[in-house]
């Protein structure tokens, strides 16, 4: 009997990530998906997306904690507290901007179905890199500290996400954005 559980908690987890990942797919394609595109994209009934994601809002909501899941996995093994403060932002920016480029998409989406706040909610994992390291800068004496800590790491992720709309409007690529948000948000931390 418990193996039968066993077999059936792996088959609905494989579903789970099945559907999770056409979801990224048909957003990263430049379309919000229906429910009934998800479940046909992922090769499972309707009945079985219900089961997992009772709505289409809850099913964009688990999209957008696997990404920024992903990125503070990614984040967290660049151990930027054994960095320079200068050095562990070039690693930041340079590691989770392709993060953030390859989930254009599903944040625009997330924006218009879920809103600004649920976005933010949502983004608490990745945030902690952020303020840990404009701590450390501010404690070190290389960040400013005229600014609270919230709003850098606010206006952080404020320059991080207008590079993605300013690639989405095709005035500025993907592969210049990088240098781009190091020197910008250089000039933004660094103390006067």
């Amino acid at each position: 009997m418990a193996t039968d559980q066993r077999r059936r908690r792996a088959d609905a987890e494989r579903n789970a990530e099945t559907v999770l990942a056409a979801t990224r797919d048909l957003l990263a394609a430049g379309t919000v998906p229906t429910m009934s595109e998800v479940a046909a994209a992922a090769s499972i009934t309707r009945m079985t997306l219900y089961a997992h994601f009772a709505t289409r809002e809850a099913l964009l909501e688990a999209v957008v904690r696997r990404a920024v899941a992903e990125t503070d996995e990614a984040l967290t093994a660049l151990g930027l507290d054994a960095l320079d403060v200068d050095e562990a932002l070039d690693r930041l920016v340079r590691t989770s901007w392709p993060k953030l480029d390859s989930h254009r998409k599903v944040r625009l989406a997330a924006l218009d179905h879920l809103g600004q706040a649920a976005l933010r909610d949502q983004h608490d994992a990745a945030f902690r890199h952020v303020e840990q390291l404009i701590a450390r800068g501010q404690e070190d004496g290389a960040f400013r500290t005229d600014l609270s800590r919230d709003w850098l790491v606010a206006t952080f992720y404020a320059v991080l996400h207008a590079a993605a709309d300013e690639v989405d409007a095709g005035r500025l690529t993907s592969d210049a954005a990088p240098q781009i948000l190091v020197a910008t948000l250089r000039s933004l931390l660094h103390a006067r």
